[in-house]
């Protein structure tokens, strides 16, 4: 594609148009995903806030609800009794002040269905080595009584990139980094929840809980990184015209 502008012709290289498509595509589709991200943190934060205006005096009966269908972050309450024998560490946890150590995951098994719903108790430190593992009991010795728990609906934490399947260790309590609820269906059987219930900070029988939402950074920096891969785009686009209008000689026949 050739033509005049004044005292100049635009005639872009195949080569400087080909890098502008490939490089100008890249720019603006990592501003669009920048956009998206901040979209889903927003979109995370507002759910969060009306979960919590709810409260816990209007926390939801999940004996009367169907879990697929209730939004991430409600408060609900559940009667039913601990399985204090299979309980899950998940590991990598750190507390609210960066100390290590695990989040605890305790099967609540619901009176109503006889389904299984993970609660986390919150969190426990590491102990003197690896291979001292927290005490994590639950409840009185014997057969867990039946009791309500309160809580706020969440997911399965998840890691930035994920290696891989770990393999399930033998042995309760069982060191989990960052499963998957495929895997802990195959322990729990069929019957698992697919939500995990962060136990209300007033609740018994729990650990360090200050329940917040872990942004690296809220939504307002992922649009500025936007504006910042949108901005040099335009810049791209602005030199390849640049390069491309080039002084027109007379002389030429074309």
């Amino acid at each position: 594609m050739s033509f005049r502008l004044g005292n100049r012709r635009f005639a872009p290289t195949v080569l400087g148009t080909a890098l502008l498509l490939a490089v100008g595509t890249g720019l603006v589709s990592l501003g669009l995903w920048q956009l998206r991200r901040a979209e889903e943190k927003r979109e995370l934060l507002s759910a969060y806030a009306q979960g919590t205006q709810g409260g816990p005096g209007a926390a939801l009966d999940l004996s009367t609800a169907d879990m697929r269908r209730l939004p991430r972050y409600l408060q609900v309450s559940a009667a039913g009794r601990y399985d204090g024998g299979r309980q899950i560490l998940l590991d990598n946890m750190p507390s609210a002040q960066g100390q290590p150590g695990y989040q605890v995951l305790t099967p609540f098994v619901l009176q109503a269905s006889g389904a299984v719903l993970l609660v986390d108790r919150g969190w426990v430190p590491l102990g003197p080595t690896r291979a001292v593992l927290p005490s994590i009991g639950i409840g009185r010795s014997g057969e867990e009584p039946t009791r309500v728990v309160r809580g706020r609906l969440d997911e399965l934490p998840r890691p930035g990139v994920r290696l891989g399947q770990a393999e399930v260790p033998v042995g309760w309590p069982k060191v989990l980094n960052y499963p998957e609820y495929a895997e802990l269906a195959g322990v729990y059987g069929e019957r698992l929840l697919p939500r995990i219930l962060l136990l209300g900070s007033d609740e018994p029988d729990g650990y360090e809980r200050q329940w917040q939402l872990r942004f690296g950074f809220g939504p307002e920096r992922h649009t500025g990184y936007a504006i910042t891969w949108f901005a040099m785009a335009a810049t791209l686009f602005i030199i390849y015209l640049v390069v491309s209008f080039r002084p027109h000689s007379g002389n030429s026949l074309q």
